[in-house]
């Protein structure tokens, strides 16, 4: 009986709290910005180092993330002074402050991938599409 009561304290605070949380989550939760964040955590790189470990993303997709990320204060963006002049982007100690929730993300989707597949696969299966 105590989990449901947190369950639903936490709902309704979650409810509460929505008009400040939906536009934050909107920007960290999309196709990218996850993966994005992973990539340059550990340490800085260059644009085309980035695009290398993400298999399937765009130019034009990561630039944006990117311009989105550095906007929202989760990355910096610095032009080296190299020739010809590169520019590298590092995670921010606000994007760090996501690492451990992404990180508690990333180890869910491993370890459930398959049953949400599973899942996914059932429900095709027996002709639920709308």
């Amino acid at each position: 009986m105590d989990e449901y009561t947190d369950l639903e304290a936490l709902s309704h605070r979650a409810l509460c709290d929505m008009a400040q949380v939906r536009p934050v989550l909107d920007k960290i939760a999309d196709k990218w910005t996850i993966l994005i964040l992973t990539v340059i955590c550990p340490q800085p790189a260059r644009f085309n180092e980035i695009k290398r470990r993400l298999d399937g993303i765009t130019h034009k997709a990561l630039a944006d993330a990117l311009k989105r990320l550095e906007r929202n204060g989760l990355v910096t963006r610095t032009v080296l002074p190299t020739q010809p002049i590169g520019v590298e982007y590092a995670i921010t100690p606000l994007g760090h402050s996501l690492r451990q929730p992404f990180e508690a993300l990333c180890a869910w989707a491993a370890a459930n991938g398959d049953k949400v597949e599973a899942a996914t696969l059932r429900y095709d299966n027996t002709g639920n599409r709308r």
